[in-house]
């Protein structure tokens, strides 16, 4: 098995690509092993000394090392060897019984503006959603309230020195180009 690495926008966060599909549907994301507890991969992963946290997307796995501990040239290997032998040995990604369907529970808007959120929604997943997955992240939807978007930065673009720029200079331009009320993007 081959598994490319790339380099993400965030220091901290390394893409990891298997060469097969990680998750076939939505994505899953620990912070914590606590977290990591409902996938066997994350599991495997937050073994490994210094890793902070874990992003599974369609065909890729970004993973972030703690601040201050050892530099990639020390976890990479260990994070290369994990990921090698969880697919290896057959175990699944998550475990039996985790449902990773987006948590669409959590949003807020009013529904009045239901057509601004639809529009909203619908520029994520064509235009923002599959940009940001280039790069080991992705960015959810979470709520809209008096021209103001709120979203939540995931895998490589949670914590990302960029991020800011990302959803200032490109995700909020694009909005504004598309939907004049919007007046505002902001990370939750």
């Amino acid at each position: 098995m081959f598994i490319q690495t790339e380099a993400t926008p965030n220091p901290a966060t390394l893409k990891f690509l298997p060469g097969r599909v990680v998750l076939p549907e939505a994505t899953f994301e620990a912070r914590d092993a606590e977290a990591a507890a409902r996938s066997p991969l994350a599991q495997r992963l937050f073994d490994v000394p210094g890793v902070a946290g874990v992003y599974f997307g369609h065909d890729f796995i970004s993973v972030t090392k703690a601040e201050g501990g050892d530099g990639w040239p020390q976890v990479k290997p260990a994070v290369l060897g994990a990921i090698m032998e969880h697919f290896q040995s057959g175990a699944p990604v998550l475990a039996e019984g985790v449902s990773v369907a987006e948590e669409s529970d959590d949003e807020f808007y009013d529904e009045a503006d239901a057509d601004t959120v639809a529009t909203i929604k619908d520029l994520l997943e064509t235009r923002v959603r599959p940009a940001v997955a280039g790069d080991g992240g992705d960015i959810t939807f979470r709520g809209y309230k008096e021209g103001v978007v709120y979203l939540e930065m995931k895998g490589a673009c949670s914590g990302c020195p960029s991020s800011t720029a990302t959803l200032r200079h490109g995700v909020q331009n694009l909005f504004r180009h598309f939907l004049p009320d919007v007046r505002e993007v902001q990370a939750v």
